[in-house]
């Protein structure tokens, strides 16, 4: 079924291959993204100017380790994308300053990871601009964290990683072509992400390398 989640070894699979419903969730759309196709079915196609997708969760809520990958093809444009947000949102129904993310910044043709995570009492950005790699293909991206360490990689090889002093985050929703707060769109497509309550190592990744 197009958009289902899957439980692959406990993980939670999200499959970008519609505009109208993940894991059985409502996908509220902004803008106009498009799909995509990919090497492995559709993907959502994003333009970098003001398309958007939202969801009403937060995949790793109370999670005290966790594994969150992505498979996406980044294009080019604006140097800062903040392009897969999870973010708390609070019992007042507003945004919280804790939440998880996947950027990239892009310079010259090539792009460089930038895997964040903030929280009472942690916040904290592994990026390593000197590890880039060229626009226009997939690539698997995936950050852990194991209870100590918090780690970023891209195709199954570290980029960086830190001590975290990490706590649960709770409920929210999330955002894919773009930052909750709708600023730092991403240029590119998205196929599909992942979710775990445990820290996997690249050899135990759910989601296809690019």
């Amino acid at each position: 079924m197009g958009g289902a989640a899957v439980l692959r070894d406990r993980a939670r699979v999200w499959t970008f291959d519609n505009l109208r419903q993940i894991d059985g969730l409502a996908v509220h759309v902004e803008g106009a993204p498009g799909l995509v196709e990919t090497p492995w079915g559709n993907g959502v196609l994003f333009d970098g100017q003001d398309d958007a997708l939202f969801l009403d969760a937060h995949p790793l809520a109370g999670a005290t380790a966790f594994t969150f990958e992505a498979l996406f093809r980044p294009e080019g444009g604006a140097f800062e994308q903040r392009w897969f947000h999870l973010q708390e949102i609070g019992p007042d129904g507003k945004p919280t300053d804790t939440r998880i993310l996947f950027e990239i910044r892009t310079r010259d043709g090539e792009w460089w990871l930038d895997a964040f995570a903030k929280g009472p009492g942690y916040n904290h950005t592994l990026i390593t601009e000197a590890k880039r790699f060229p626009v226009g293909r997939w690539f698997h991206v995936a950050q852990t964290f194991d209870g100590t360490v918090y780690s970023s990689f891209v195709d199954g090889v570290l980029q960086d990683r830190a001590p975290l002093a990490f706590t649960p985050q709770g409920q929210g929703r999330c955002s894919v072509g773009c930052r909750y707060n709708r600023v730092s769109p991403f240029r590119g497509a998205v196929r599909a992400a992942a979710f775990d309550r445990q820290a996997r190592s690249p050899a135990a990744f759910v989601l296809p390398r690019g």
